[in-house]
C-alpha cells in the first residue's frame, strides 16, 4: 500500500530540491537579521544616545535657550498616560467662499472702518462674536505646490484661482495665465524691461554683491518679482503688500515660495524692529512719501540700518521724460519730487544717485551730524521716551528714531555688521553690546550648537526638509533665530515670527540676516484700544468711551476690588491670525509656544 501511495506522488528533481533548500536558508538569514535589528538601537536613536556634539561652552541656564529634546522613541509611553477624554465634535468645513479667507485682513468688514490714510486695509480682527469655527476648505483641483525653484517661475492656476491680475496687468507682464499654469515672466509696472534687467540696474546703483546688502523690505511688491530675483544675489527680501484691489498679489507671492505678508503704511508701525533692513525699496508703489506729515518716510528710516538704502523708482523720479505716460502734470510730479528731496534732507540722507527711473538715498551711519544740525535743517523731533523696537500696533509718530550713541564720527550706531554669509554665526551686536536681557555671546553660541543637533535629527525624521517639498517655513517662537540658522544649508527660508509675550530678540534675528515679524498669538485688546481703533464715533459710543476715561483718570475713591474688577471686564482676550492666507506655509514649527501660554 505504501508503494502504492508512493508511484502518485512526483519523482523530485534536483532543481525542485535547491529551490526549496535555498528558500530555506533565505528564511533563515532573513529571521536572524532581523533579531540583530531589534536587538540594539537604530542609527537615529544611537545618534541621539551620543548626546549634543562636544563643545567648550557649558550648558548655560536661560529662558531663551531651547530645553533639551529626547529623540529616543518611546514606545510605550502611551500606557503611563491617563486616558484621554472624549474627542470633541469634529470641525465642519466652511463655505466655499472662505478659501482664500484672512480673518484680519477680510474685505467683507473694510467698510466699517475710516478709508483715511487706508486705515481700513489695516489688520482688523474680528470680535469674539464675529469668529468663524469651521476649517478653510481648499480650492478644487488644490495640487501639490510646484518645487522650488521651478515655482518661482510658474504655479498651478487651481491653487490660487484668481484672473484679476492677469487681466488687469496684462499689458505689464506680472502674470498670464497658459492652461493650468499661472506663468510669472518678471514683468511689473516698473520693469518695463523685465525685473532682471532692473535688478541689474540697480546693482549698478546699490552693492548687492558685495554681502552689504542681505535684507530688503519690497514695500507695494506686486507678486514679488522683484524679491524672486534677489535670490540670486544671496538676498533675503521681505515683500509687503496690502489686499486691495489686486487682493491675490501676496498669495501669489507665496505659493511661488517667496518670503511676503499683508501689510501697508497706515497708521500703525510695520511690525518689524528698528534697524532691521540693509535696504528699503519701493517700484512705484504711490505712496504719499511727503505726505502725513512724513510719518511714512520716517517709518523707512526706522526699520533701516545705519548706512542702509532707500531705492524709490517710478512716480516722481525722472518725472521730465516719463510724466505724459503717468497721466499727471508736469508741476505736480516736480512738486512731489522737491517735497521728498527736502524731507530726506532732513531726515539727514544722502541723495547718492539718480539714474533714469531709478534714485538711491543712504541713511547715515550714526546722529552725530544729524542733531548738530537739526535746528539749521529744520528737521522732525526726535522721538523720545518711545522703544524703537515696539511695532505691534504701535501707532506711527512724525518723529526721528534716534540711533544708539557713538563715541566718534566714523562709528557705526548700533555696532557693525559683518557682511553675508559670515553674517549667519558672528555674535550680533546687539548680543555683544548687552542689550538683550539675559542674552551673552556665551549663551547665542551654545544655541546655535543647539538648534545644529536638532535639525540633524529633524532631517533624519523628515527627509522632505533636505529636498525640495517643503520651502516655506514659519517659525512660531524664534527666539534667536538657532532654527533658522541650521536650516540656511537648504533650499528653504523661515519667518521667523518672535511672540511679544517674550524677550524682543527679533533685532536679533534681523542682524543675523534673516526676517521675521513680531506676532502675539494669544492678546489682552483693550476696549479703550477697540474704540479708538474702530472710529465708530457714534453717541453711544463716545459717552461709553468717556465714561471709562473719567473713572480711570479721575475717580479714586473706588476700592481696589471695584478696580480689578472693572480692568478684566474691559479687557477682551482673543487669538490673532497671522497676516497670511490660507495654505502659504508648507512646514510650521512651535517650540515652547504653549510654554509661553500656560496660564491663560
Amino acid at each position: 500500500m505504501l508503494r502504492s501511495i508512493h508511484s502518485l506522488l512526483p519523482s523530485p528533481n534536483r532543481r525542485t530540491l535547491s529551490i526549496l533548500l535555498l528558500t530555506s536558508i533565505l528564511c533563515l538569514l532573513s529571521y536572524l537579521l532581523g533579531l540583530y535589528i531589534h536587538s540594539r538601537p537604530s542609527a537615529v536613536v544611537a545618534i541621539a544616545s551620543a548626546g549634543p556634539p562636544s563643545s567648550d561652552c557649558p550648558i548655560i541656564a536661560s529662558p531663551l535657550l531651547p530645553p533639551s529634546l529626547i529623540f529616543l522613541p518611546r514606545h510605550a509611553a502611551a500606557s503611563s498616560f491617563p486616558p484621554l477624554p472624549s474627542p470633541l465634535p469634529d470641525l465642519s468645513f466652511c463655505p466655499s467662499n472662505f478659501t482664500d479667507y484672512c480673518p484680519c485682513q477680510d474685505t467683507t468688514r473694510e467698510h466699517r472702518f475710516s478709508m483715511r490714510s487706508l486705515f481700513h486695509r489695516e489688520r482688523h480682527c474680528p470680535d469674539p462674536d464675529e469668529r468663524v469655527r469651521c476649517r478653510i476648505p481648499r480650492p478644487r483641483g488644490y495640487r501639490r505646490t510646484v518645487p522650488w525653484p521651478e515655482s518661482r517661475n510658474y504655479a498651478w492656476f487651481a491653487n490660487v484661482p484668481s484672473k484679476r491680475l492677469t487681466e488687469s496687468k496684462k499689458d505689464q507682464n506680472w502674470v498670464r495665465l497658459e492652461g493650468d499654469r499661472l506663468v510669472f515672466p518678471g514683468g511689473g509696472t516698473s520693469f518695463p524691461y523685465g525685473v532682471k534687467w532692473y535688478a541689474n540696474e540697480m546693482a549698478k546703483l546699490v552693492p548687492l554683491k558685495s554681502g552689504e546688502v542681505r535684507t530688503v523690505l519690497d514695500i507695494g511688491c506686486g507678486v514679488a518679482s522683484f524679491g524672486g530675483h534677489l535670490v540670486d544675489y544671496n538676498i533675503l527680501t521681505m515683500s509687503v503688500a496690502p489686499r486691495d484691489v489686486h487682493e491675490a498679489q501676496v498669495q501669489f507671492a507665496l505659493e511661488r515660495g517667496l518670503p511676503a505678508m499683508l501689510g501697508v503704511l497706515s497708521t500703525y508701525r510695520l511690525p518689524y524692529p528698528s534697524r532691521s533692513f540693509d535696504m528699503a525699496h519701493c517700484a512705484r508703489c504711490l505712496i504719499k512719501w511727503a505726505g502725513h506729515e512724513g510719518s511714512y518716510l520716517m517709518e523707512i528710516d526706522r526699520v533701516l540700518r545705519p548706512g542702509g538704502y532707500w531705492v524709490l523708482s517710478g512716480p516722481p523720479i525722472n518725472w521730465k521724460n516719463s510724466y505724459k505716460g503717468w497721466g499727471r502734470t508736469a508741476q505736480d510730479l516736480e512738486e512731489e519730487q522737491l517735497a521728498i528731496e527736502s524731507l530726506a534732507k532732513r531726515l539727514c540722507w544722502k541723495k547718492t544717485v539718480e539714474k533714469g527711473p531709478i534714485a538711491v538715498w543712504r541713511k547715515p551711519t550714526n546722529h552725530v551730524h544729524c542733531l548738530k544740525k537739526s535746528k539749521i535743517l529744520k528737521s522732525p523731533p526726535f522721538c523720545a521716551r518711545t522703544d524703537p523696537d515696539a511695532a505691534w500696533y504701535e501707532r506711527l509718530k512724525s518723529c526721528i528714531t534716534l540711533l544708539p550713541k557713538v563715541d566718534t564720527i566714523d562709528e557705526i550706531a548700533g555696532g557693525t555688521l559683518a557682511k553675508w554669509p559670515k553674517r549667519l554665526n558672528a555674535v550680533p551686536p546687539r548680543i555683544s553690546s548687552g542689550t538683550i536681557r539675559g542674552v551673552t555671546s556665551q549663551t547665542f553660541n551654545h544655541d546655535n550648537q543647539v538648534w545644529n543637533h536638532r535639525i540633524s535629527h529633524y532631517a533624519a525624521y523628515i527627509s522632505s526638509i533636505k529636498g525640495s517639498r517643503y520651502r516655506n517655513i514659519m517659525d512660531m517662537n524664534a527666539g534667536l533665530g538657532g532654527f533658522a540658522a541650521a536650516l540656511s544649508k537648504y533650499p528653504v527660508w523661515v519667518m521667523n515670527v518672535v511672540p511679544t509675550a517674550k524677550n524682543n530678540t527679533l533685532g536679533v534675528i534681523y542682524e543675523r540676516g534673516f526676517i521675521g515679524t513680531y506676532m502675539d498669538w494669544y492678546v489682552h485688546i483693550s476696549q479703550l484700544d477697540y474704540f479708538w481703533k474702530s472710529r465708530t464715533f457714534s453717541l453711544p459710543n463716545m459717552l461709553i468711551e468717556a465714561k471709562i476715561y473719567a473713572i480711570l483718570f479721575f475717580d479714586t475713591s473706588w476700592s481696589l476690588k471695584f478696580w480689578e474688577l472693572m480692568l478684566l471686564e474691559m479687557f477682551n482676550v482673543r487669538c490673532e491670525a497671522f497676516s497670511t492666507y490660507p495654505r502659504t506655509y508648507d512646514f510650521i514649527h512651535a517650540d515652547s509656544v504653549f510654554s509661553l501660554y500656560m496660564d491663560k
